[in-house]
């Protein structure tokens, strides 16, 4: 662009102001401006006393000017600049096919590609539809002109994006740090509970001592009066063995008495009771998952099975052997005895307990609100249902997206249930020994409901209130 206004401003400088060609024999009057020698003595002529400048219009008494060579050689370097100019220009307009030597005037539209007529004519191209260059050039150019809006929009999208994501890796630094400090707060609550441990096993084993230390020396204070007594016989019986026949004959009745009924004390054994130690479930803290998070779960009679009875506290369920008139309800199991709590959760962390006591089948967990009601028995695998229970047949089992049978070291008679919302986790504890049965890892993408299957057994489930589980 800067040689293009270069060429301009040389092609003004080299043009006759009168006749606006490029000048021709170039000549200076005495006001500094040029002009064609022929177009300037056109100008001046029949004057005779005052010659103006037809530029500036001053006014010379003679006519005189002097003849310009060497702007005459920038004028000849002005045209052949030009020349140079207008051939590129028709070049770039009209390009030359390398192959045939023609004039590039053709467009294919499907390979787009630049064509000679030639080109055109040739196998590659002969079924393809051919355009003109000007043609196909307006519709390309208004196709990207088409294109440039949405692209606009598409930067402005990505634009929003990258500020976003920019606040997204704020966010994201903020909540690794809350993370960090809960893990760090965590640790340090194992590390006391495994001090507080310590120290506690210690005593024991201490106390241990103490109490094995005070029977060995019961032991060996007994131990030391035996001996006494025995050496008091063995000398009482080595003078009676030197007395004469009377004397010896008097004293052997007591001597003999003595001797048959010495007893000899037991040695005392022992052995160190074995303290050992494993981390109770959720590195020790189910007493810090019941306390925080426990929540009060009741029954919801509208979904109970005809022949269940629901206590009038809403914490009890068990089977009878008559049915209800229950009429239509749609929410109620209809061929399964179970019902739902009355709560459904679809956020943040919940615990519970339920008292299965010794009851020979039950079933306990969580599920959608719209889980099928007409099961005659519960089904082996079934998406939006999570829980474990006991089988009269198959012992225990986690059913849900998957099958498991479970194998508790103690058997359970209390069931503790944590859901956790966020992590998608459900865990269930025996409360016997406080070990974890199961955990189910999934994604509650709607709230879940307490499930209670209780069996057709007359023993109840029951949902233990707060209190009980408050340590």
């Amino acid at each position: 662009m800067e040689f293009e206004a270069a060429l301009v401003d040389l092609q003004e400088e080299s043009s006759c102001p009168i006749c606006l060609e490029y000048l021709k024999d170039p000549v200076t009057i005495g006001c500094g401006h040029n002009f064609c020698h022929s177009c300037l003595s056109v100008s001046w002529k029949d004057l005779d006393d005052a010659f103006p400048c037809p530029v500036c219009h001053f006014s010379f008494p003679y006519g005189n000017f002097k003849r310009n060579p060497q702007l005459r050689d920038l004028t000849e370097i002005a045209k052949q600049l030009q020349v140079r100019r207008s051939k590129r220009k028709r070049q770039n307009e009209h390009a030359v096919c390398e192959k045939h030597n023609q004039f590039l005037t053709l467009f294919c539209l499907k390979d787009l590609e630049i064509l000679c007529t030639q080109c055109s004519f040739s196998a590659e191209h002969r079924k393809h539809y051919i355009s003109p260059i000007g043609k196909a050039a307006s519709y390309h150019r208004e196709t990207l002109q088409c294109s440039v809006e949405p692209l606009k929009k598409n930067i402005e999208r990505i634009e929003k994006v990258i500020a976003l994501q920019g606040s997204k890796s704020a966010e994201l630094k903020k909540q690794v740090e809350y993370r960090r400090e809960e893990i760090n707060s965590e640790f340090e609550e194992i590390r006391l509970f495994l001090q507080n441990e310590q120290e506690s096993v210690l005593r024991q084993v201490q106390d241990e001592e103490m109490d094995i230390l005070t029977k060995l020396n019961e032991n060996h204070e007994t131990f030391s009066h035996d001996v006494s007594t025995v050496k008091h016989l063995l000398r009482e019986i080595e003078g009676t063995c030197v007395q004469s026949d009377t004397e010896l004959l008097a004293c052997v009745k007591s001597i003999h008495h003595r001797y048959q009924n010495l007893k000899y004390p037991e040695t005392f054994s022992f052995s160190l009771t074995k303290y050992g130690f494993r981390l109770p479930p959720q590195y020790s803290g189910l007493d810090r998952i019941i306390k925080p998070f426990q929540v009060d779960v009741i029954l919801d009679v509208d979904t109970a099975h005809p022949q269940l009875i629901v206590s009038k506290d809403r914490k009890a369920v068990r089977y009878r052997r008559t049915k209800e008139k229950d009429g239509c309800n749609a929410r109620r199991f209809a061929l399964c005895p179970a019902v739902l709590g009355s709560r459904g959760f679809s956020s943040g962390r919940h615990y519970w307990e339920v008292e299965v006591g010794r009851k020979p089948k039950w079933i306990l967990g969580v599920c959608h609100e719209g889980v099928a009601r007409s099961w005659q028995d519960q089904p082996s695998v079934l998406a939006g249902f999570w829980a474990v229970g006991r089988y009269m047949c198959s012992g225990y089992v986690a059913s849900g997206p998957g099958r498991v049978h479970l194998l508790p070291a103690v058997r359970p008679s209390k069931i503790g249930v944590f859901l956790d919302c966020e992590l998608g986790e459900v865990s269930f504890y025996n409360m016997n020994d406080r070990s974890v049965l199961y955990t189910f890892n999934d994604s509650f993408r709607e709230a879940v409901w307490p499930y209670f299957y209780t069996g057709t057994d007359s023993e109840p489930l029951k949902i233990c209130p707060l209190s009980d589980s408050e340590r």
